[in-house]
């Protein structure tokens, strides 16, 4: 991964929105930090963020707003696919696998986040889509492989 691509990747992981200004799609960026204020604001997601991190799950699950944080995972991860799509060059093949199985799988984690339980304990809205993550990024990532390979063997 070329470093502008990798530096793109991160900022908008940190914050999606921001590798759109990085590759100086402004309209576009502000739009993705407006969805993301606007998203979170609803959602009270920050504030479940804080009772996640302080070990509060159940307030955390009581605070969230699901139909509002819903949306959430896709706008994210499209947001940055869409940066790390447009920095640096053309794309690699199929490098978006990962991007939407991602999307998938965190939004999977998300529905059943009051539920599923982990050593016994509730995980939440928080930490149980991010571990959710896992399974997306490598599902993505295999298919991403097997295509590239079924496309060598048709050379």
């Amino acid at each position: 991964m070329k470093e502008k691509r990798l530096e793109i990747l991160l900022w908008s992981i940190a914050f999606p929105g921001f590798g759109q200004i990085l590759n100086n799609h402004l309209i576009k960026g502000l739009s993705f930090i407006l969805l993301e204020v606007i998203i979170n604001f609803y959602s009270s997601f920050n504030l479940a963020i804080i009772h996640s991190f302080h070990g509060d799950i159940m307030k955390a699950i009581e605070v969230t707003n699901y139909q509002w944080l819903m949306f959430y995972p896709c706008v994210y991860m499209f947001a940055v696919w869409d940066a790390y799509s447009h920095a640096d060059g053309p794309c690699p093949k199929y490098a978006f696998l990962p991007f939407a199985f991602s999307a998938y799988s965190v939004t999977i984690g998300l529905i059943y986040s009051s539920r599923i339980e982990l050593f016994g304990y509730i995980i939440g809205p928080v930490w149980l889509p991010i571990l959710f993550l896992i399974p997306g990024i490598a599902c993505g990532l295999i298919l991403r492989a097997i295509l590239l390979q079924f496309q060598k063997n048709k050379k």
